[in-house]
């Protein structure tokens, strides 16, 4: 411990020292966050704001420097900030009660670190959902030496803009809405279905419990560059060579990046330079930022465009004067012929968010792909068996409770690296998506008669190529981790191993060894994972020379292997960089087994956790000619509170209040009240009766009912909407209750009994709130109104 406590003296003194030896090029910067009315769509909101703007300003930086940033809150709300993709000290790395104290509302916090890289970065906010509301800007940090021709550089953020609240379309996205969709026009309405001769594709979604192929989320009324959906360069000269510093700061949008005139010169790829390539359709997934050399055209003025990787949108930046030299059409996905080339593949799409067994003992194991049981291998080079501690992603042990002890220093060691082009440190067990086989998918899965089909390798990053060996020595211990990124579209869950972030702890990464992270996507949606505090190989078909990214876009029903070698302390952030998915529950921490830092003693990790499992709210009310009823909800990743009623004009009444508890993502148990007129058209008597059981999402999506009340009497309901047009929707229910005779209170035995329950109707949805119903149930009769959501 003595040891420990002067080699913590030593290192503070080191770093005391490097500090002033660093003022002469300290670069201070001034942020102010507070929240201002905006108007980007024609509608006034309230956004948030940095130093008045969305985005906030450029912090350009010389690397080699030192940089002190002080940020003030003139919010009622706390803030953060995240310096997505620097190498720096845990404690400013802006995770707000994870690794920094979160800014409270009126108050300074001032983050200082030294630059020990170059090249395009971004910063954003880390609470909640204020990345949606404009809390973030770009970074440049200027090289000692310059290694790349060009004369001016330009910044372009992109990103995503809604004026609705953040937290309202997050609760949108957990009711299971499906008019984001419609809202943009990528929806697939069974008539569209049919008429593409798609139908057997669609029933296969639905066996599999999923509507359809997805690809985006949210509806979006603008995409942004640099804050406006278009923007014009005029001042640049014919025959400039331009350095575009492109950064994806949108929320839950990645884009195709297409340019006019001639091929651009990617350059640097998440501020590393890589060999440069031409290469003019660039997909920029969230969190991602890439480099262009272009030269600006004599013939007119050269269009920059950002395409919504749906097709819902764009934005473009114009560089020049003159004519339009336009940037190449992005075709909008086609989603009915996404789902019947997967269909075709006769393979199992999607797995559960949540895992059967809640709760911090995850010993179980998940088979990936393969079939195969590896989670936590350790591949010492001395005796290549696992380790002993078997320490297992998604596999939880109490989260710490660290002493208030010094922080470990922060070391940077050159990790031991393979500097023989021949030599490259093997992968264990090759990524199959780089030798595909005629009959195989790109997971290695045998198709049925099916040749070779790769539906996403355009995703791939083979195009991108480290100019420096980037793999370790074959001496360093490889410590293998599985992760199955794994969600749920209609409870809007999503998780790794089917295991939030809730219901798990810190995944252990150990010091002066390789992690190896194999990331494999089992769901529809497009996963952006973002490593804080490090930069890491992403395995591709360049071998030795494998790019270094710190944002790595992991497509749907792929595989993607990242590695890196462990030179850090403390705890780090691990996520989806779609905001929503993250908020809902896509995220580890990963900890290299160190004293916390003192300093966040009063801060603890818990409440960074609550974030991810709020209670969301929401409700619906019918307002027909025959009845009325009333749906409220109150939900988070395990727990639902539901309370109903039906009151038809005849004087029929229903009433229920439930608990649900998920025990995994399509069943639950639940227990509660039902109340209910004892004799139609009357309400003197009114029965109260005890219920329990369990609730079901079966395959082809229909819900399903099975309970029991305090009498013993059983009763099953079931039901089922389905969109036939876009915004028209018909639905339908049936409930079925026996009375088997048991005895009574009178002593005397009644005889067998049932009750049955149906009703049918169809939906037109004018607006995100508001619908056109009308129906016919055999309590209440036939009739039509209107319903409203909130």
């Amino acid at each position: 411990m003595k040891s420990l406590k002067f080699f913590c003296i030593l290192w503070l003194g080191a770093l005391s020292f490097t500090k002033v030896q660093a003022q002469s090029d300290t670069s201070t910067y001034h942020l102010t966050i507070e929240k201002q009315p905006v108007n980007i769509t024609g509608k006034s909101t309230m956004g948030m704001t940095i130093n008045g703007s969305i985005p906030g300003p450029t912090l350009r930086f010389k690397e080699g420097g030192y940089a002190v940033i002080r940020v003030t809150n003139r919010m009622d709300v706390e803030t953060s900030v995240h310096w997505h993709g620097l190498l720096l000290p845990n404690f400013f790395d802006g995770v707000p009660y994870l690794t920094t104290p979160p800014i409270a509302p009126g108050e300074t916090f001032q983050y200082e670190f030294p630059l020990r890289q170059a090249g395009t970065y971004w910063y954003h906010s880390h609470t909640m959902l204020q990345e949606q509301r404009g809390v973030y800007g770009s970074i440049v940090i200027e090289p000692q030496e310059k290694t790349i021709d060009y004369d001016r550089d330009l910044v372009l953020v992109v990103s995503d803009w809604t004026d609705e609240k953040p937290l309202n379309v997050l609760r949108n996205l957990k009711r299971g809405n499906e008019w984001y969709n419609i809202r943009k026009g990528t929806a697939t309405p069974l008539n569209q279905v049919i008429a593409r001769g798609a139908f057997g594709a669609q029933l296969n979604f639905w066996k599999q419990r999923m509507e359809g192929a997805d690809i985006a989320d949210i509806y979006y009324p603008a995409f942004l560059t640099n804050g406006e959906m278009t923007r014009e360069y005029p001042d640049f000269k014919a025959g400039e060579k331009v350095r575009l510093r492109i950064i994806n700061a949108a929320a839950s949008t990645s884009f195709w990046l297409t340019f006019g005139g001639d091929d651009p010169m990617l350059v640097a790829a998440d501020g590393l330079d890589v060999v440069p390539v031409t290469h003019n359709k660039t997909f920029i997934a969230i969190a991602e930022t890439y480099d262009y050399i272009v030269e600006i055209p004599a013939n007119g003025k050269l269009e920059v465009r950002a395409t919504a990787q749906d097709g819902s949108g764009q934005t473009a930046a114009f560089l020049g004067n003159g004519p339009i030299l336009s940037a190449p059409n992005v075709p909008r996905p086609d989603k009915i012929g996404m789902m019947q080339q997967m269909a075709k593949m006769d393979m199992k799409m999607g797995a559960p968010a949540l895992k059967f067994r809640p709760g911090r003992d995850n010993r179980f194991q998940m088979k990936d792909k393969y079939g195969m049981q590896m989670e936590g291998m350790d591949h010492s080079p001395a005796t290549g068996q696992p380790d002993d501690m078997k320490q297992m992603p998604g596999m939880d042990h109490h989260m710490d409770h660290p002493k208030d002890t010094m922080p470990m220093p922060d070391k940077k060691e050159e990790p031991p690296m393979q500097m023989k082009e021949n030599h490259q440190h093997q992968d264990p067990m090759p990524m199959p998506q780089m030798d595909m086989k005629e009959g195989m998918d790109s997971a290695g899965m045998q198709m049925q008669g099916m040749p070779a089909m790769n539906m996403f390798a355009e995703y791939n990053y083979d195009y991108l190529k480290s100019p420096e060996p980037t793999a370790f020595a074959d001496t360093t211990p490889v410590k293998e981790i599985l992760l199955n990124l794994t969600g749920n579209m209609n409870r809007y869950v999503w998780s790794m191993n089917g295991v939030p972030l809730s219901e798990t702890d810190k995944i252990k990464i150990k010091g002066d060894q390789v992690t190896r992270i194999r990331m494999n996507n089992l769901t529809m949606m497009h996963h952006p994972m973002h490593l804080h505090g490090h930069f890491f190989r992403v395995l591709n078909k360049n071998g030795t020379y494998s790019p270094l990214k710190h944002t790595v876009n992991v497509p749907p029903m792929e595989e993607v292997t990242i590695e890196f070698y462990g030179d850090e302390y403390g705890d780090w952030f691990f996520h989806c960089h779609i905001l929503y998915h993250m908020m809902g529950g896509m995220a580890r921490i990963f900890n290299y087994d160190t004293p916390r830092d003192q300093r966040m003693t009063n801060f603890p990790v818990k409440k960074l956790i609550h974030e991810t499992n709020r209670y969301y709210q929401w409700g619906m009310i019918d307002a027909a000619s025959h009845m009325s009823a009333l749906n409220l909800t109150a939900s988070n990743i395990r727990n639902q509170f539901n309370l109903s009623a039906e009151f038809g004009y005849n004087k029929n009444l229903e009433a229920e209040f439930t608990y649900q508890y998920y025990l995994y993502d399509y069943l639950s148990v639940f227990g509660g009240l039902n109340l209910e007129n004892a004799n139609p058209n009357s309400l003197d008597t009114l029965n109260t009766t005890a219920v329990a059981g369990i609730r079901w999402l079966t395959p082809y999506l229909f819900s399903l009912d099975l309970r029991v009340d305090h009498q013993l009497r059983p009763r099953i309901g079931i039901g089922r909407s389905v969109m036939l047009f876009p915004k028209f929707s018909i639905f339908g229910y049936y409930e079925y209750q026996a009375d088997f005779g048991w005895v009574g209170n009178d002593g005397r035995a009644r005889r067998y009994s049932s009750e049955t329950v149906w009703s049918a109707g169809a939906e037109f949805l004018l607006s995100r709130n508001f619908s056109l119903m009308g129906s016919y149930d055999n309590r209440f009769g036939a009739g039509g109104g209107i319903s409203v959501r909130f």
